[in-house]
């Protein structure tokens, strides 16, 4: 795996995952209720502020319409990923390949999984996998320990397949970051201009040291909501979006939003409504995951 700022690029050569067991009905739609309406609009998009990184090319500013859409509250749940693999066996990228990305200070003091070079704090660990987010000889079960925080170590394929089976998409960028905003005009963050770090799960303490809490993600639907209704749109996870990060400079990565509970101001401040990320479509890691919107082509 190649390193990157946020989450090391794995760029393999695996197959195309599978979808769901032959035979295996799909389910309904998902239900209203858990997609919220967005009366679409125009709206200013990126970021050219202080906080901002120009290399990432959260800017120029610029003017974007987007029309309306539904999309989920909150990321999908390690409990809404098991129903989907259970419903046909699905086999995940991490599991394919064998192994997934794990924050080093996620693990049991005895792991000596491969470190990776330029960040020394992620590990390329065997057998990690959305069961088993710190890896096989971690006491951490996902599906008895956290069901209602967000599924990880998913790639963008995953979560593709995932929304194919519900009859949804991945938000694009614009989706997101319009739905993130919550209808504020050019804050960095979904409630305002102030960080607060009692609004969301990130870093506390000194990046990649020791710190006050457990490195865990939170429930999906942790802290208060924005004025649209979502969760947990900056730190957490990252949210996988159809986004390619910059074509023009053949940077066919796929793009993440919303930044992740490792991000600090130290390091990383990509814990903002303009932020971006990348990744090659079939990493995964501990600290990403995915939300879901509706489908233009459906009612």
């Amino acid at each position: 795996m190649a390193a990157a700022c946020c989450t090391p690029d794995r760029d393999g050569s695996a197959q195309p995952t599978s979808t769901w067991h032959a035979g295996r009905p799909r389910p309904a739609l998902v239900p209203d209720s858990a997609l919220i309406p967005v009366r679409g609009g125009m709206f200013l998009m990126g970021s050219q502020d202080h906080l901002a990184y120009p290399l990432d090319l959260e800017g120029p500013v610029r003017e974007v319409h987007v029309a309306d859409f539904s999309i989920s509250a909150a990321t999908v749940t390690v409990a809404e990923w098991a129903e989907f693999v259970g419903s046909g066996n699905y086999v995940t990228d991490a599991e394919r390949y064998g192994d997934s990305l794990v924050f080093a200070g996620s693990l049991p003091a005895s792991d000596a999984s491969p470190v990776v070079p330029a960040t020394p704090w992620w590990r390329v660990v065997a057998g990690a996998t959305w069961r088993r987010p710190a890896g096989p000889d971690s006491a951490v079960d996902a599906v008895r320990d956290l069901s209602d925080h967000p599924v990880t170590h998913v790639s963008r394929r995953d979560a593709k397949a995932y929304c194919r089976w519900r009859s949804v998409a991945l938000p694009s960028e614009e989706q997101w970051e319009y739905a993130s905003r919550g209808g504020l005009v050019q804050k960095p963050f979904p409630w305002g201009e102030t960080e607060d770090l009692d609004r969301m799960n990130t870093w506390r303490g000194e990046f990649p040291g020791a710190r006050s809490d457990a490195v865990l993600t939170s429930p999906a639907r942790s802290y208060a909501p924005n004025a649209f209704g979502l969760y947990n749109c900056t730190g957490n996870v990252w949210e996988w979006t159809t986004g390619t990060f910059d074509a023009s400079r053949r940077d066919f990565r796929a793009v993440t939003r919303g930044g992740s509970h490792l991000c600090h101001e130290s390091y990383c401040r990509r814990y903002r409504n303009s932020a971006r990320s990348g990744a090659s479509e079939d990493t995964s890691s501990s600290h990403t995951g995915f939300r879901v919107c509706s489908r233009p082509d459906l009612p």
